[in-house]
């Protein structure tokens, strides 16, 4: 590509997709967008994109790249009802090694439905002029060697085939993604993969909040405790828009969630470390009966970064590198952070360097790297997560690392400093500093608290005062 021409593909149509077709904007005079799907026209539900009704939240370290890729955007989620949750000061989280406090702020959220949350950013970016969706297509494969890709086949609505001619492909097409296979095809060696399925599964209801809840209740997370070699259970109540509960509750092989209304309460009240969800629960009116429920929660990571050769013109993004575990909400984050990679190493280098997209494809790796660890830390330790178990770093890095999260119960610098990694604002490398090892090796400054820390007004709006 010259230093502003010619044509980018972007395969896939959700977010990181829509999210690279942006960055690519100032680098090409047009981004064609490839999509399976029909996208639908509001907030509402589409069949390639089962786990987004289940809990979403995007953190602040997500949500300060999307606002750099699509400035004005988190004004416009607000506008849409989307809060704004300080983390940790609005949340009551039970650990496994006990209730955090609620400290200061340290970081945020924004806790909404992934419908409501794709809408407006599609909305926002798809007025661009310079971007163009087609959609009912199917990305066959690239086209060109394994030195450079030329442009992608792709199978219209009406059957035919066609070769879109590109400067640059960008695979965003998640879960699904064939990058794998067709890498081998253009005569490359298979990535090396990394899976970590805990086995869980997913039921998600959603409830009207008592009225007096509706507005300012703090999001409630009971954690599965992993360690024990048992079966993990747990459940996130998150308010979002228009004064609902979205409420996802999982377990993994042998303690899964069921699709049936009826055991929905039930599961929450006997299988959860504790009854907390259950409790508010019962004063909340349930919108419907159905139960979204989907299992596709394993960890999958393909180290593309580290492919001894890497075709010019050809990037992947998104879950197509990096598909987490949804109950820790990165995926959204790291898919933003994604493609503000490709468009920063993209203003340094210059479109048509050689070598580009390898160094897109390292710098991609690098916001996956702390929430594959932070994921995979804790689900390699559930039964049956891996062939072979958890791997000596694992051990020693899930030891410490469950260390800190004991400190972080009654200290709150140490709290600050998960949370900092936690929401992706920095590298898992401060949790290593040496105030950070003295306060792991010295502990708690407080002692456990023995209730849920829910305010007296919480309490009273939640109708448990």
């Amino acid at each position: 590509m010259s230093e502003r021409s010619g044509v980018a593909v972007v395969l896939g149509g959700s977010l990181a997709g829509l999210l690279a077709a942006r960055a690519l904007t100032s680098f090409v005079d047009r981004v064609v967008v490839v999509e399976r799907d029909t996208l639908p026209a509001g907030p509402e539900p589409r069949a390639g994109l089962p786990q987004a009704r289940h809990v979403h939240q995007l953190w602040s370290g997500g949500a300060r790249a999307l606002e750099r890729l699509v400035p004005g955007v988190t004004g416009r989620l607000r506008a849409a009802g989307v809060t704004r949750l300080p983390v940790t000061t609005d949340m009551v989280v039970l650990s496994p090694h006990g209730w955090f406090r609620r400290w200061s702020e340290s970081a945020f959220l924004l806790p909404a439905s992934r419908d409501l949350l794709d809408w407006v950013v599609r909305t926002q970016i798809l007025a661009d002029p310079r971007i163009e969706l087609v959609e009912r297509a199917e990305a066959l494969g690239p086209v060109g060697t394994d030195a450079a890709v030329t442009g992608v086949r792709i199978r219209d609505r009406d059957g035919a085939e066609r070769t879109l001619p590109a400067g640059l492909v960008v695979d965003a097409t998640g879960r699904g993604s064939r990058a794998p296979q067709w890498l081998t095809s253009l005569g490359l060696p298979a990535p090396e993969r990394r899976e970590v399925n805990p086995g869980l599964a997913y039921a998600t209801r959603l409830f009207r909040a008592p009225e007096q809840a509706r507005n300012g209740f703090p999001l409630v997370n009971v954690q599965a405790d992993p360690r024990d070699r048992r079966p993990g259970r747990g459940g996130v109540l998150m308010p979002v828009e228009d004064g609902r509960w979205m409420v996802t509750l999982h377990g993994s092989r042998g303690h899964e969630p069921t699709a049936d209304a009826a055991d929905f309460l039930r599961y929450a009240r006997e299988e959860l470390r504790h009854p907390l969800i259950a409790e508010l629960l019962a004063r909340a009116e349930p919108l419907g009966e159905e139960v979204a429920f989907t299992r596709t929660t394993a960890n999958r990571r393909h180290f593309f970064e580290r492919m001894p050769m890497w075709p010019e013109n050809f990037v992947v993004l998104g879950d197509a590198v990096c598909a987490l575990n949804p109950v820790y909400g990165h995926g959204m984050s790291v898919a933003a952070q994604g493609a503000l990679a490709l468009r920063e190493v993209m203003s340094r280098q210059g479109p048509g360097t050689p070598g580009l997209a390898r160094r897109i494809q390292q710098a991609v790796s690098r916001p996956v790297r702390a929430a594959w660890d932070l994921s995979t830390g804790a689900d390699v330790f559930y039964p049956g997560a891996t062939e072979t178990g958890p791997t000596l770093r694992e051990r020693i890095t899930a030891a410490y690392v469950g260390r800190l999260l004991h400190t972080a119960t009654g200290n709150g610098r140490i709290a600050r400093r998960v949370t900092d990694v936690t929401s992706l604002e920095r590298g898992s490398g401060v949790l290593l500093a040496p105030s950070v090892l003295l306060a792991a090796a010295v502990g708690p400054l407080k002692p456990a608290l023995g209730l849920p820390p829910l305010t007296a007004e919480e309490l009273k709006a939640a109708g448990l005062g």
